[in-house]
């Protein structure tokens, strides 16, 4: 059975863009790869967060992805932090790796290029090494991503090719999947950029663990435009385009049999129809995430998901040392 590997940074709250973008795809794949998913914690940093509340953060996510359906005895599931490995390949990669290509990765040319910005950090600059690592250190097939992360899996081969070249085959080359069909849900109030947890207006946003009436009311009040035809067209009609887009990824309805549904109907009503299945979603959600979060559940996941990491994780990072030449592995 092939492998699969993502990870998620816990430093906000996950919403419908993560659920439609990434989580039913995990969710769908673990039942044909075997699956690692990790709590990116040591990727947060890169941003400083609040130490409290990246605690709390990741056990709610935790918890949320298992509402959600991760089912631990098809995917492992563990805390990027508590796995020592994945820090230790890291700077072996990082001595193979070359300062003009991670000058060249999106989020770093984005803040370094803003002088307005805050102090760009070595941990920014590096950071798309240690997800290199993340991902070799399980001789990951695949590696779900969406489209504007698919550079960071370019890189990783990169990395991995070269470290073969030089040392003797050592990881196996991993490949990007990117979701056909809801991998970018984009903001309610701006439909022209994607929906994202650290958005400055929550009114854009639909938070997975939200009140569901708050939730719905931002349905209802979705920026559109002022022609009231249902129809898919990003260009020209991006408000009603990502509506569409979320129930059709809600329902399983395909986009053209939702555009013949709703011919006839008012964006009034299509946005109560979308509300509706947005509150089906986050209601079936809430119930299992608050049994889920109760108790040491959550505690005895994280703690069997890192035995079975660590193990691989510790082989492959012995590996490499002992090809490098330092210590005793």
């Amino acid at each position: 059975m092939k492998r699969l590997l993502s990870g998620i940074t816990p430093t906000g709250e996950l919403h419908i863009g993560h659920y439609i973008g990434a989580i039913t795809h995990f969710i769908e794949m673990q039942k044909s790869y075997e699956s690692f998913v990790f709590v990116a914690d040591l990727h947060s940093l890169t941003v400083n967060p609040d130490p409290k509340e990246l605690k709390e953060n990741i056990r709610k996510m935790v918890g949320v992805y298992l509402a959600c359906g991760l089912d631990p005895k098809q995917t492992c599931l563990f805390n990027q932090s508590e796995n020592i490995y994945h820090p230790m390949l890291s700077w072996a990669l990082e001595c193979n790796s070359y300062m003009g290509e991670l000058s060249r990765m999106t989020q770093y040319k984005e803040k370094s290029q803003n002088k307005q910005s805050e102090s760009v950090t070595c941990g920014l600059f590096t950071y798309p090494v240690l997800m290199a690592s993340d991902i070799l250190i399980y001789d990951a097939d695949v590696v779900p991503v969406g489209g504007d992360q698919k550079q960071h899996v370019e890189l990783t081969r990169n990395i991995a090719e070269r470290f073969n070249n030089k040392y003797g085959t050592t990881f196996k080359i991993p490949n990007p999947v990117i979701a056909e069909s809801g991998a970018r849900i984009m903001d309610l109030q701006n439909p022209n950029k994607k929906m994202s947890k650290s958005d400055e207006n929550p009114k854009g946003v639909i938070f997975l663990l939200e009140d569901i009436q708050k939730a719905r009311k931002k349905i209802m009040s979705a920026v559109t435009d002022s022609d009231n035809v249902i129809k898919y067209d990003v260009a020209n009609k991006p408000g009603i385009s990502n509506l569409i887009t979320i129930y059709s990824c809600l329902t399983n309805e395909n986009i053209d049999n939702v555009e013949e549904a709703f011919a006839n109907a008012s964006y009034g009503e299509f946005k109560t129809k979308v509300a509706d299945e947005v509150e089906k979603l986050l209601q079936n959600i809430q119930t299992k995430y608050n049994e889920i979060i109760k108790g040491d559940y959550i505690d005895n996941v994280l703690d069997e998901g890192l035995k079975r990491a660590e193990k691989i994780a510790k082989e492959k990072a012995y590996d490499v040392y002992k090809k490098l030449g330092v210590g005793r592995y």
